[in-house]
């Protein structure tokens, strides 16, 4: 986006406002479209173990898709947007837990501060928002030669994207590593989280077979953390990524600056809630997923910003490192071509 297209921060708000509201027969459809399907094709997994397991994992596809639009769901209700009373998102939010095996409470406090946070440099904090974050290419150049490469070796799209995102559900988010010890009611919703999912698979095991348990559960979640994760990181970190320092920093210019707007097929938009509206979700929480379409086609103007094909989306894994006299994001390549300036 141009300096002459930015709306200013009033007119801006003024476009969004009226998109904040929720509307209850919206999200209840989309409720019911997410997690029907879901259920019905775990029935369908099950029943198919005695068939054939290829027909097995070839329906864990579809439920890993509606596994992310349950995540979406969930995802809103921690904003508050998906409907208009806070105890009715508080407990959708809470009844996607066996679906997604996201811990409420927990997951919305931390999303909240990566709203506050996102793209800003002197704010960073690493932990669950590692997917989004940077390192500048001087603090990059400063480690040791064994830091940078455990730091590529975790960059990797293989380790990133693929081996960490189901580590990520299936066990990082049993464990409130990075969960402040003052956050109380957020740390005891891992527990609870925790007992609701031995309980619920506990039983699922107990009648159906651990085993088969295992064969199902297994690739949906995996499948639908590689997709989710990808969708997350790939909106903060590509080669257009702005980051500023907390002087410059600003959460609309960090909106419109540093995320993007993923121009999905709609199959996968409709998969995704639209999610790929980055910006605009940025712009304000508070406009629901099933919103956020129709807030950009009535506003022309939010449509000026930093546009990613699928294709580039697909590229953009190897953006790690943001250089700072360059003001652009660039490969570990990249950084080894370039001369640092001299240390300000």
């Amino acid at each position: 986006m141009t300096a002459t297209a930015v709306p200013g921060n009033l007119a801006i708000r003024r476009m969004i406002q009226p998109f904040e509201t929720a509307i209850p027969s919206r999200g209840a459809w989309q409720l019911a479209t997410s997690v029907l399907p879901l259920i019905g094709l775990y029935v369908a997994m099950y029943a198919s173990l005695d068939l054939s397991y290829w027909l097995t994992l070839a329906l864990a596809v579809p439920a890993a898709g509606f596994t992310v639009r349950t995540f979406i769901v969930q995802h809103d209700c921690g904003h508050g947007s998906f409907l208009g009373s806070r105890r009715a998102n508080t407990w959708i939010g809470r009844l996607c837990v066996p679906f997604t095996l996201t811990p409420f409470e927990n997951w919305r406090a931390q999303h909240a501060v990566h709203h506050r946070i996102s793209n800003n440099l002197d704010r960073r904090t690493g932990g669950a928002d590692m997917f989004a974050e940077t390192h500048t290419a001087r603090e990059y150049r400063r480690m040791s030669r064994l830091a940078r490469l455990g730091y590529r070796v975790g960059r990797h799209p293989l380790v990133c994207h693929i081996l960490l995102p189901p580590l990520v559900f299936i066990v990082f988010y049993r464990l409130p590593f990075d969960t402040p010890r003052h956050w109380k009611r957020e740390r005891r919703s891992v527990l609870l989280t925790n007992l609701v999912l031995v309980g619920m698979f506990g039983l699922l095991g107990w009648w159906l077979g651990f085993k088969a348990v295992a064969l199902v559960q297994v690739p949906v979640i995996a499948l639908a953390a590689i997709a989710g994760i990808w969708l997350f990181a790939v909106q903060h970190r590509f080669d257009r990524t702005q980051w500023y320092r907390e002087l410059d920093w600003s959460p609309v210019g960090a909106a419109l600056g540093g995320t993007s707007w993923l121009r999905l097929p709609k199959v996968l938009q409709w998969f995704s809630g639209s999610i790929g509206l980055h910006h605009l979700h940025h712009l304000s929480p508070r406009v629901a997923n099933y919103r956020l379409q129709e807030c950009i086609e009535a506003n022309p103007a939010l449509r000026e910003c930093r546009c990613l094909s699928l294709r580039e989306a697909l590229g953009a894994s190897r953006y790690w490192l943001w250089d700072e006299d360059r003001h652009k994001m660039i490969s570990f390549r990249e950084c080894g071509k370039t001369r640092p300036n001299p240390e300000p």
